[in-house]
């Protein structure tokens, strides 16, 4: 970024180290002059002279986005940075909702989101080809949207029979929702359906757990895990001499029927 106007960034740095930046993501981190965001996404980027960070708690997304705002229209160049993609369930959507709800000069800011690795791609990687067929994303926190609306939702998805990657599955102050929507899916779905347990894929910690939907402990999940339930469709590939197979869905529905 040159000097001049204020400019702004939403960037994605994926779910774990360097090796999951993108490049252009890499660049404007280079380029910024200030970098906005939770905790530990902040400490994820090198201090360096001239950057300023700012880290700031959970759940005041739309406060940080404003924060950001109020530094571009002063004329910086900020990097709001989130985890795995900005654009799912992270800083992108809250990024516009300031704008929306803000002053008009906000408008007319140079606004840029830059796409990251996701959590549901990362775990999808290291699985083998989950995602190869019809899937959607639901995640589980009701702070900000109600119970009814997720359950609902996670009926259909299921009665659709789609591949279902569960975001923010359970956390301190909600430990029995992911309980809640293994006992809707249950109720749906055929109990042989693959279920694995991705937690902190790309990090030291990483660990993965495949299953089955009537045999999954939801008790395995926490904030750093994406759950991903197969369709009637996905299937494990035996890999000889590996630790566990490969989990696919084929492109073709019905095809193995």
């Amino acid at each position: 970024m040159s000097a001049g106007p204020g400019r702004l960034v939403v960037a994605g740095l994926g779910p774990a180290g360097p090796d999951w930046l993108t490049p252009e993501a890499s660049q404007a981190l280079a380029d910024a002059t200030d970098v906005v965001g939770y905790g530990p996404y902040v400490d994820r980027v090198l201090e360096r002279p001239g950057l300023v960070r700012h880290a700031s708690d959970n759940r005041v997304e739309v406060d940080r986005a404003r924060h950001a705002l109020t530094l571009a229209a002063e004329g910086r160049s900020v990097a709001v940075v989130s985890g795995g993609d900005p654009g799912v369930f992270a800083m992108a959507s809250a990024v516009f909702e300031a704008v929306e709800a803000g002053p008009a000069e906000w408008r007319g800011l140079d606004i840029r989101v830059l796409p990251g690795v996701s959590a549901m791609q990362a775990a999808a990687a290291r699985l083998g080809a989950p995602l190869g067929h019809d899937f959607c994303a639901i995640s589980l926190s009701d702070n900000l949207k109600p119970w009814s609306v997720i359950a609902r939702r996670l009926t259909a998805a299921a009665q659709g029979d789609f591949v279902i990657a569960l975001y923010n599955p359970a956390s301190k102050a909600r430990p029995g929702r992911i309980h809640e929507a293994f006992a809707l899916l249950r109720a749906c779905q055929d109990g042989a359906a693959p279920v694995a347990f991705a937690r902190a894929v790309g990090r030291p910690d990483e660990r993965i757990v495949l299953t089955t939907l009537a045999q999954a402990d939801p008790a395995l999940a926490d904030m750093s895990t994406l759950v991903l339930v197969g369709s009637s469709e996905t299937r494990l590939l035996e890999r000889p001499g590996a630790d566990r197979p490969w989990l696919y869905t084929p492109r073709s529905y019905g095809a193995g029927r």
